[in-house]
């Protein structure tokens, strides 16, 4: 019997694959982005029980609801992975625009924790369930020019760890590096260069094993996909 994944930036690059990926595998998705044309197309392509929601992760009402809707519709999740994420565009700190600055904390930090916020607390009653928040290599090490994605990735990893001592056993929290993937982010990120990197359809066929092998015994660890 597959189990229920919730996994939110569904609509492409990772989140895509990995829809494609644990589907295959007979798992049931419930799936968020932001986009309402790329979810229409997922819930046409991936229907009942399967479920695509337009989401936007920062907006904490609007995840309350989707956690409602998603629980009702499959029960809780034995999996819920926190993929969504944005990057800066390439600039020093002090260049970069507040509200730029403000979109990467929104999505990266908050966003994850109100997924966290609204599935926690039916699956700590149940103590069963893992989480998977995606940091990056940047969340364990830095580089110019990217200082707000690395400061929220650097902040998933603490808050992970964090949130992994309060669950009880038989839960996990754990970070998720997830490596260098060629996606629409890395182009953001290198350019043309980006095309020198992993090959998402290559990537998902090493995560999506790696991913559904995360064990309640690995709660509170820094993981990487390996690759």
């Amino acid at each position: 019997m597959g189990q229920h994944i919730v996994l939110t930036g569904v609509s492409r690059g990772l989140g895509r694959a990995m829809v494609e990926g644990f589907i295959a595998a007979g798992h049931t998705v419930s799936g968020c982005a932001r986009g309402a044309e790329a979810i229409a197309a997922l819930a046409d392509q991936y229907p009942t029980p399967h479920q695509f929601t337009a989401v936007d992760i920062s907006d904490d009402a609007a995840v309350a609801a989707w956690a409602k809707g998603a629980i009702a519709a499959n029960g809780l999740p034995e999996l819920v992975i926190n993929n969504a994420g944005l990057v800066n565009h390439p600039a020093p700190l002090w260049t970069v625009p507040a509200a730029e600055f403000d979109a990467v904390i929104a999505v990266n930090l908050n966003g994850t924790v109100n997924v966290i916020r609204h599935f926690a607390p039916p699956m700590v009653a149940q103590k069963s369930g893992i989480f998977i928040n995606f940091s990056s290599g940047w969340g364990r090490s830095t580089s110019p020019e990217f200082a707000p994605y690395c400061a929220t990735k650097w902040g998933v990893e603490g808050l992970t760890q964090a949130f992994s001592q309060e669950l009880p056993a038989g839960m996990a929290a754990v970070a998720l590096n997830p490596g260098i993937i060629h996606t629409e982010m890395l182009e953001t990120c290198y350019g043309d260069d980006a095309a020198a990197y992993t090959p998402i359809a290559a990537w998902v066929k090493a995560a999506v094993p790696y991913i559904l092998s995360i064990q309640p015994s690995d709660n509170g660890r820094a993981l990487t996909v390996p690759g």
